[in-house]
């Protein structure tokens, strides 16, 4: 797993086997987090064609849905990797930040 683009304060777009995960910063008021979810044929589609403003609506889209929030009714909780690949992606993101090997994390 890799770090490939981020937005300060807003989402970290990683590549993990292919795949394109975008791990976007929820803030509810007292409650925030981070939510994971593998960008579907569209949204990868989107990305290739509008760059990271795609990603950018897509994370605002996330925000606006309250995954977080506990009656959420959200179309992206139900997609949500964090507890599957959340680790993997702090690992990643560390790396990054360190310049370790482009932020690969070897295994992830």
């Amino acid at each position: 797993m890799k770090v490939v683009d981020h937005e300060p304060s807003s989402w970290f777009l990683l590549e993990s086997d292919g795949s394109l995960l975008l791990d976007v910063h929820v803030n509810q008021g007292p409650v925030s987090g981070s939510l994971l979810v593998a960008l579907t044929d569209g949204e990868q589609d989107a990305y290739e064609h509008q760059g990271r403003t795609a990603l950018t609506r897509l994370a605002a889209r996330v925000q606006d849905s309250a995954p977080l929030a506990a009656a959420s009714t959200s179309p992206y909780r139900s997609r949500d990797l964090t507890r599957v690949l959340g680790a993997d992606v702090t690992a990643a993101v560390v790396a990054w930040r360190a310049g370790v090997d482009g932020g690969t994390v070897a295994g992830a």
